[in-house]
């Protein structure tokens, strides 16, 4: 089958008596032409250089623009010091965020989840769950497979590119795919993972892509922290028994025409939003000055 709507995965799911993640295994399987096995074991990959772009963060390192770079350890520093508002996981979900979106700027290698721009969602919802010890590895490769499922549904019915449809269709996407991993993750209903994306696309809705001087940097690493924040909180509106009243391919239809209505100055191109500020501008020309 080819994964064109949540709502064919939830059809498939309930047919088979298979969960969410089992029905994206065994579409992998089938258009890829492969095994169980060796489906598994790439997406285990995956995990674990997910995993690898979290712990090998260097707080020195800076991006090429000296923009970005450094925030992720004085976010580790101050939660080490207990000053945080919010509790242990959620602090570590801000933290790790952080520290996988500075990597890429700099240049690290992290997992384009769905995108580059987007990398530190995923990451930032998973691993501090691993690294508590509050979830094994398998069933978080088996909610990348609920995550890599969802991405598929979006990136066929909207957009996952922020030149195509702003960031919304680079974070909000992620973000969705984070609250659907984490609902799956703990135990949530095929149905109960719809919400959750479902929320979470609603609540980035209409978010522009203005990268200042066009570096996935300003404020692209930052909206990572809102896209993980996002995630958790939707995943627990729907644990919860909150639900979407708009259903959930609708909502995805939308997001994809509220993208291709944005203006061509909010899509990646650098030309409005905060790249247009007085700030952006003085970063561009100063980018360009160095060659």
């Amino acid at each position: 089958m080819a994964l064109d709507s949540m709502q064919e995965i939830f059809d498939a799911a309930s047919a088979e008596g298979k969960p969410f993640w089992r029905v994206v295994l065994d579409t992998d399987v089938e258009q890829r032409e492969t095994t169980e096995e060796a489906s598994f074991e790439k997406m285990r990959a995956t995990w674990r250089a997910m995993l690898e772009s979290v712990e090998s963060y260097e707080g020195e390192r800076r991006s090429v623009s000296g923009l970005v770079g450094g925030d992720g350890q004085r976010m580790r520093d101050y939660a080490a010091a207990g000053e945080t508002l919010c509790g242990p996981y959620l602090r570590d979900v801000i933290a790790t965020a952080l520290c996988v979106g500075e990597s890429n700027a700099c240049m690290r290698k992290i997992v384009a989840a769905p995108t580059a721009g987007a990398c530190g969602v995923l990451p930032a919802v998973l691993v501090p769950l691993y690294r508590a010890g509050r979830a094994e590895e398998d069933a978080l490769v088996r909610a990348l497979y609920v995550s890599a499922g969802i991405g598929a549904v979006i990136g066929y019915r909207a957009s996952i590119a922020g030149a195509a449809g702003g960031c919304q269709a680079e974070v909000g996407s992620a973000s969705a795919m984070a609250a659907g991993a984490l609902t799956a993750l703990r135990g949530g209903s095929e149905a109960q993972i719809g919400h959750a994306v479902a929320m979470a696309l609603k609540n980035l809705m209409g978010l522009v892509c203005d990268p200042i001087a066009g570096l996935v940097e300003v404020p692209c690493v930052k909206r990572n922290v809102v896209g993980a924040v996002n995630a958790v909180s939707c995943a627990d509106m729907a644990l919860a028994g909150i639900t979407s009243r708009v259903p959930v391919d609708e909502v995805i239809d939308c997001m994809g025409d509220v993208g291709r209505r944005l203006p061509v100055e909010l899509r990646e191109t650098a030309l409005g939003g905060l790249a247009a500020t007085p700030f952006g501008k003085s970063v561009k020309e100063a980018m360009e000055k160095r060659g």
